[in-house]
């Protein structure tokens, strides 16, 4: 990762609550001009490693930076990162315009052109008591504070909860345009592979407060392939014995592979033994967890919330 100037660090962070640790050791980077995926079933941590890394909670033990700043008690740092807890608070009896002069007043970036906005995009009545609204408006309306401030980093605890399809294109659609035009940096948690595959740049499976898989998804897809052979007379053992294979299956004369490796090189093992169907299909990102998971030992609907 040499020469790139990495947004957030996380090193060492271990949280725990009573004496009983929920996070052990964890470290990752986020880059700036990212969305990070963390994935995990409801209980694995992530709600606890987000507060940590936000600043709201202190870790027992390990650092969060921001550019090399730490979070924790560190307000210049905070005014440039926003969270949005998986149930946002909003003042007793506040509008969504009461709590825009509030945020107004404390977050010296305010946009008030994109409060207006978003506020006309998402359709929300400014001065409707906001706690009267559903968990999914109120979820609308904390995009629509947090991003007017213009943060450089906005972490996300299951944000997609509650929104009908329409409002989750919406949501996916500025938070893409955030980051393509201003470098914004996104951590975006959820229970849900599907929700967030196709907006996510890296991700990282977190298990009982473990990681069990942290990877960007470019390496992820190029290093998993799933290969159809059939050959005219004996099948080579030998092939199968060199490569790389994470799952094998038969149906009649056709070998269905999953291999892990690079792609030329994998044609360049098969290629000679002249096989008469040969065939790189491609592979989901969901076929991919389950046998990436399947190779470290545990069943992908085990550890996350199907």
């Amino acid at each position: 990762m040499e020469g790139i100037k990495l947004m957030i660090e996380i090193k060492e962070v271990r949280k725990a609550f009573e004496g009983t640790e929920i996070i052990h050791d964890i470290s990752f980077t986020v880059q700036k001009g990212s969305i990070y995926g963390l994935l995990g079933s409801n209980g694995a941590g992530k709600t606890t490693l987000l507060k940590t890394i936000a600043g709201v909670m202190k870790p027992e033990s390990g650092e969060v930076l921001v550019n090399t700043r730490p979070v924790y008690e560190n307000i210049a740092t905070k005014e440039t990162l926003f969270f949005i807890p998986d149930q946002p608070f909003f003042f007793a009896h506040y509008s969504l315009a009461q709590m825009a002069r509030f945020y107004q007043n404390t977050y010296s970036r305010w946009d008030e052109k994109q409060y207006e906005s978003l506020s006309s995009l998402f359709g929300i009545d400014p001065h409707k008591n906001l706690h009267k609204f559903s968990k999914g408006v109120q979820r609308q309306a904390a995009f629509i504070l947090a991003l007017a401030t213009q943060p450089d980093v906005l972490i996300l605890d299951e944000p997609m909860d509650g929104l009908d399809p329409v409002v989750r294109k919406k949501v996916k659609s500025v938070l893409i345009s955030e980051v393509a035009n201003r470098d914004m940096t996104i951590i975006i948690s959820s229970h849900n592979l599907r929700e967030v595959e196709d907006i996510c740049d890296h991700i990282g499976i977190l298990h009982q407060g473990r990681f069990l898989l942290e990877k960007d998804l470019d390496d992820l897809k190029s290093g998993i392939h799933k290969v159809q052979l059939a050959f005219k007379g004996e099948i080579p053992g030998k092939l199968f014995h060199d490569l790389d294979l994470m799952h094998r299956e038969t149906r009649g004369s056709v070998s269905l592979c999953i291999v892990r490796g690079d792609e030329q090189q994998v044609r360049n093992m098969i290629q000679p033994y002249h096989p008469v169907i040969f065939d790189l299909l491609p592979l989901t990102l969901e076929e991919i967890f389950v046998y990436e998971m399947e190779d470290v030992g545990y069943a992908i609907q085990n550890i996350m919330d199907q």
